[in-house]
Parts: C-alpha cells; structure tokens; sequence
C-alpha cells in the first residue's frame, strides 16, 4: 500500500466542472412530501442468496484505482473474490440534485431504481430518510460497522443511531489561506474579513456547504441553528458581498484561485487541500477556533433493492479496518473508520505511514473538539432559504 500519487483532480473539483442538475427546484422541496413510503412498504423479496451480484452508484474519483490500470479497483475486487458476489460499480453520480431528480420518479412511484446501493451527501441523505426512500440495514450482517465507525459519526440528527445510512468518506469545511502571501496565521472566521484580504477571499455557493461555518463563526450550535441564526448570517454576508469583502462565490474552482494567488483565503474542503499542499506547501487549512463542518456521503440501500444483503456485505467490506486504510491513503478524505490509522501507520513505504499523522484524515483529539455535525435543513425550511441564499450567491 502506497498514498494516493495523484496531483490533480479530486472528486470534488471535478464535480465543479459539471454543473446543478435540472431538478434542483423538486430537489429544494417543491412537490414531494405526499410520496412518503411506510416501512412496510419499502422492501421486496431480497435475491442476495441466489443472485450473487450488486449495482452500486458512486461518485467518479471516489475509490482506489490501481496505479498500473485505473480500471482496476483493488478494494473492490478483494470483496469479490472473497464472497464470490459480481459488483456493477458506476460512476454516475456526479451532483447531488441531478441524480436525485434521476432517481426519484421511481421512489416516489414505489418502482425499482436499479440500484441497490448509492452513496449520496448526508443534507441528501435527510431527504431520502424523511421520504422513507431507503430501507434500515442489518447490523448483524455488519459486525465491522458496529465496531469500527466512528463515533463521532454515529447518531446524525436526520439518522440517529444511523440506521439507514454508513459514512463513505467525511471530510470537513473550514478555511484555506497560503500562509506565505497572507503574512500571518488565521484562526477565525471573522479573521476572513480583515482589511488586507478585502476583495481576495471567496465562499462556497451552495446553500448546504456554506452556511454552517459561517454560523459557527456567529458562535452558534450548528447541531440546533434556528432560522433567526440563517438569517442573521444572510445579513452578514449581503453586507459583506456590498463591501467588496467577497471576490466571488465558488464551486471547487476555489482551488484554481487560491493556487494562482488570486484569492488569498476562502472556505474549502479539507480534501482538496491535502492534495494543493502536495504542490504548494504554504497553503494550510484551518479548522478555525470556533468550530467546522464535519461533514459526510453515506452509502444507502433504496427501497425494492433486490440485492440488500449482498449490499449490506459490502459496506462491511470497507469497514475492515485494513480495507479503510487502502481506501483512505488514495482518497485523503476524512476515514470513518478510526482503526485504520494505526494500520497505516505499520506501512513499510513512508508516505503512506506519514497519513496516519495527517489530522485532515485521521482528526487528533484537539481537532475532534472544534468538530460538528450540522442538523439539516428541513423541508419546510428549504424553499426560503435556498431562495435567499442563492440570491445572495447569484445563483
């Protein structure tokens, strides 16, 4: 085992490239609550046993690749030929509205999608779970789940105890800056707005990646924000983006920014930054002293899954702390799976061993204190302030 070798396109940079899906108006909560499913309603007869297939949808640049044929996939082809089940991997997830507006006029018509494991971002998450969309997991086909995820991940608000949902991947937001042009360290949000940064800082546009740090630099709980706390950094930024302080609002293409020198400091994702530090090592990432993100995309089995116990297997499969540790040093996002450091730490090739120190993947206790998981936006609360927001964004 090695570190990821690549130096240039995360997953998430890439996504930058391709845009908001054309259902992202459904997606904000316009026309769907009537489709809820009940539990009872949500399975169908399971042909794990006879059938030893799955079809799993992911996002692209998401999971190991072999470094002599990227078609490849170690990880997955270890599952495999352990338990001798077939897996239809596909990389078709490329934005969180776009494939929930492919997906749900099945869902919300009770008909099969064609997938029995998907991997979506836990704001998504909340809405399938809400919608009744996705079917609980059986733990005891899980002991690794059980025993390896993290803690800190363990009881989101839209899945305590997450029944429904495995983290894939986290990962967490909070401030890039290169140290060197800045002059100085930044610890806090409200540092973003300083004189000398006027016009050369961004923030994320979407909605659901850049409200929490901003409230939590308000000082505010992001595990129970209130909509006086929405509006309030509303009216903060809107001052801001009149002042000049907002060069621009982004998507990943931060990262073209901050690595030209054009922006100066901006709100990033801690992923991406590992991998611009491979290239430029004065540019740091702050989990600023008020508290970041931390954030997940978590596999979900949908209603009707014809495969559920074979899907159930393989997110076990990647909870083995040995498994996480090959995934982790190739993606370089935060491991939900606590034990692999010390896997990674035993590797016999450096780098590789040097991850186990990284706190952006393996976050040290001190880290882990500034760290939350933000309750979701609710339906009832999306259509306002996703008008605002993107108002503000230009979107």
């Amino acid at each position: 085992m090695r570190a990821n070798p690549r130096n240039a396109l995360s997953r998430r940079t890439l996504l930058s490239t391709l845009g908001t899906g054309a259902f992202a108006a459904l997606a904000a909560g316009c026309g769907v609550p009537a489709a809820y499913v009940d539990p009872k309603d949500r399975a169908r007869r399971d042909r794990s046993a006879d059938d030893k297939s799955l079809t799993w949808a992911n996002w692209p640049l998401y999971i190991d690749t072999d470094d002599e044929d990227e078609s490849r996939r170690p990880t997955l082809e270890a599952f495999e030929e352990r338990t001798g089940i077939s897996v239809a991997y596909t990389e078709e997830i490329n934005d969180n509205d776009e494939f929930f507006g492919k997906i749900s006029p099945s869902l919300m018509n009770h008909q099969e999608t064609g997938r029995d494991l998907v991997v979506i971002s836990d704001w998504m998450c909340a809405r399938f779970v809400r919608l009744g969309w996705v079917q609980e997991m059986d733990r005891s086909r899980q002991p690794n789940v059980t025993a390896h995820l993290d803690p800190q991940l363990r009881s989101p608000a839209f899945d305590p105890g997450r029944t429904h949902s495995v983290p894939w991947q986290s990962g967490i937001t909070g401030i890039a800056y290169n140290r060197r042009r800045v002059g100085r360290e930044i610890r806090h949000v409200s540092e973003l707005w300083a004189d000398d940064l006027k016009g050369r800082v961004t923030l994320l546009s979407g909605l659901d990646e850049a409200f929490a740090l901003l409230m939590q630099g308000n000082g505010v709980d992001i595990t129970r924000w209130t909509a006086d706390d929405f509006h309030t950094v509303c009216d903060q930024v809107e001052r801001l983006v009149r002042e000049g302080r907002v060069r621009r609002f982004t998507g990943n293409d931060y990262i073209k920014d901050l690595s030209s020198g054009d922006v100066l400091a901006c709100q990033a994702y801690s992923g991406d930054v590992i991998q611009l530090r491979a290239d430029d090592p004065d540019i740091e990432f702050v989990v600023p002293e008020e508290g970041a993100e931390l954030w997940s995309e978590s596999l979900m089995i949908p209603d009707l899954a014809r495969h559920k116990a074979n899907a159930e297997l393989l997110v076990d499969h990647y909870y083995d702390p040995e498994v996480a540790a090959r995934l982790a040093a190739w993606v370089n996002y935060v491991c939900p799976v606590p034990a692999a450091r010390d896997v990674l730490a035993d590797a016999k090739d450096e780098e590789t061993a040097a991850l186990a120190e990284n706190p952006l993947i393996f976050p040290d206790a001190v880290m882990r204190r500034r760290l939350a998981v933000a309750r979701d936006i609710t339906a009832k609360e999306r259509t306002e302030f996703t008008k605002r927001w993107n108002a503000i964004a230009g979107l």
